[in-house]
């Protein structure tokens, strides 16, 4: 088998083909795609090769035949025609005023006269240079313009901590991106691609034929690599590596179609070959984290989420929905819909094990207000829940609550709400990558957590009483019989009820029993 190259950060159609590098097909996809419409819209999470995409239909369109010999697209295609194409991206830098968004664009605009050849009668008048850019390439080459756009929204998205800036921002996208609709007769094809999914009014108002295809099963797999993919284009690297984990650390992104990879983790597992969070690393999300902080999320919801279509599509400025948030940004993903009624609801879950390991060790840690304590309690807990000690664990748990600042209890709100205390103690399970299973359904109710590990079971209940231990934690799994359907896996079965103190903001009572 021949070993290519692996193309880590490389967002150029023309170098990976030109310099031997690995290269999934996805012409096809884009085939269909020319052959079904004219303007698109994609939302994907970050690194998941949309630039990349948006490159490849650049060089298509420019009629760069050598470099898609071999790939499904090429015996369809007239290469005889070739078609202008504008581009766009705002992947990089910053800007934080308008009149630095402003000036970006015009800079893009102005780089895109230069390939062209052309020039505009008033450079400074954004919206009507990039008007004169696609009437006038029309005229001049004779072919109508496509229109490429990269990361559409990442002004917007570098400043959602400042409301009132984002706003002016996605005002001046939304003043650009109104040229496109009223020149329709100029324009062959028009791409557009972000992490978010803005409503459509907020951002494209009247671009009614803007086709999202964010959510549609055929191209579920339009962007990140699937099992197949894996399987054969990547098969000279899997040597050594074992699938069931790579499936288990990185698949598992879903838009209601095939499952795909993260590109991004599969490329750098070949070049380190060993297990790590190399997605979630590059993009500490602070402001995420923050946000679920200071909306008291109570974290092992998170493992499984329930939303509206309707929900799912309004994500602006000024409505930030926890659940579209989440989805954006790839930390939930679609595990089903069901249509209720008028409504269409969508079931969201993590993807894999990077992720749920990855944000939980993020939440524990905006959870528990210090950092390194945070990091130093999860490698204690592993070796507490190894060497099976329950006294130990108890006192593990008693320090890891008694660690929380109280200065940062009187300035959280989420500190005063009951489920705190299980979300710290689930994270902090979460961050280590075990199997967990929040509000564990039984025939008569559901336990808070379920955890298997080491070849046992663990049936975590969580209560919040006022001062004193009331046990009411542990007489809860007994009386609703929550052991009961693990039984026949023959494994010892730990019984444990933890009763935190609302007052004392600490843990009062600790009960175990094992059967």
């Amino acid at each position: 088998m021949h070993r290519r190259k692996l193309p880590i950060g490389i967002q150029n159609f023309r170098e990976i083909r030109e310099e031997d590098h690995y290269y999934v097909d996805k012409t096809g996809f884009i085939r269909q795609l020319i052959d079904e419409g004219k303007y698109y819209f994609l939302s994907r999470p970050r690194r998941f090769g949309k630039s990349l995409l948006l490159d490849t239909l650049g060089e298509l369109f420019a009629g760069n035949e050598a470099l898609f010999r071999g790939l499904s697209i090429h015996p369809q295609w007239d290469w005889t025609v070739r078609y202008p194409v504008i581009r766009l991206s705002f992947g990089g830098g910053v800007v934080h005023r308008r009149s630095e968004l402003d000036q970006r664009i015009l800079d893009l605009l102005y780089r895109n006269q230069r390939t062209l050849g052309l020039t505009c009668r008033d450079p400074e008048d954004l919206v009507g240079c990039f008007g004169e850019l696609i009437e006038q390439t029309h005229l001049i080459t004779g072919q109508r313009v496509v229109i490429l756009i990269d990361e559409y929204d990442k002004p917007i998205l570098d400043n959602l901590t400042t409301p009132n800036i984002a706003r002016e921002l996605r005002d001046g996208l939304r003043n650009l991106y109104s040229v496109i609709k009223d020149q329709d007769a100029h324009i062959r094809f028009a791409f557009i691609t972000g992490v978010s999914k803005f409503s459509k009014v907020s951002i494209f108002s009247g671009l009614n034929n803007l086709n999202d295809i964010t959510v549609d099963a055929n191209y579920s797999a339009l962007c990140g690599y699937t099992q197949t993919d894996v399987d054969t284009v990547f098969a000279p690297e899997l040597d050594g590596l074992d699938r069931d984990e790579i499936r288990r650390w990185y698949n598992g992104y879903n838009w209601l179609g095939t499952a795909v990879y993260n590109p991004f983790d599969l490329l750098l597992l070949f070049r380190k070959r060993e297990f790590q969070p190399f997605w979630f690393e590059t993009g500490t999300p602070t402001f995420l984290v923050d946000l679920l902080t200071e909306r008291g999320c109570f974290t092992p919801e998170l493992a499984e989420l329930h939303a509206s279509e309707a929900l799912l599509s309004t994500f602006d400025v000024d409505h930030l929905a926890t659940e579209a948030l989440l989805w954006q940004t790839g930390y939930l993903t679609f595990a089903g819909s069901r249509r209720i009624g008028a409504r269409r609801e969508y079931r969201l879950v993590s993807p894999n094990l990077e992720v749920t390991s990855a944000l939980n060790d993020a939440l524990l840690k905006g959870l528990m207000g210090d950092p390194s304590q945070a990091e130093r309690a999860v490698s204690r807990l592993y070796d507490v829940l190894m060497g099976g000690d329950f006294a130990a664990l108890r006192a593990h748990l008693e320090s890891l609550f008694a660690a929380i600042p109280h200065q940062w209890h009187d300035g959280h709100p989420i500190a005063r709400y009951e489920g705190f205390y299980a979300s710290v103690f689930y994270s902090h399970l979460a961050a280590l990558g075990l199997d967990l299973t929040p509000e564990d359904a039984s025939n008569r109710g559901r336990v808070d957590l379920t955890l298997k590990f080491n070849a046992q079971v663990w049936l975590f209940e969580f209560k919040v009483v006022e001062l004193v231990p009331e046990g009411r934690a542990l007489q809860q799994i007994k009386e609703r019989g929550y052991a009961d359907k693990h039984c026949a896996l023959g494994q010892p079965i730990h019984l444990i009820g933890i009763e935190f103190s609302r007052e004392r903001r600490t843990l009062v009572g600790f009960e175990v029993e094992t059967l």
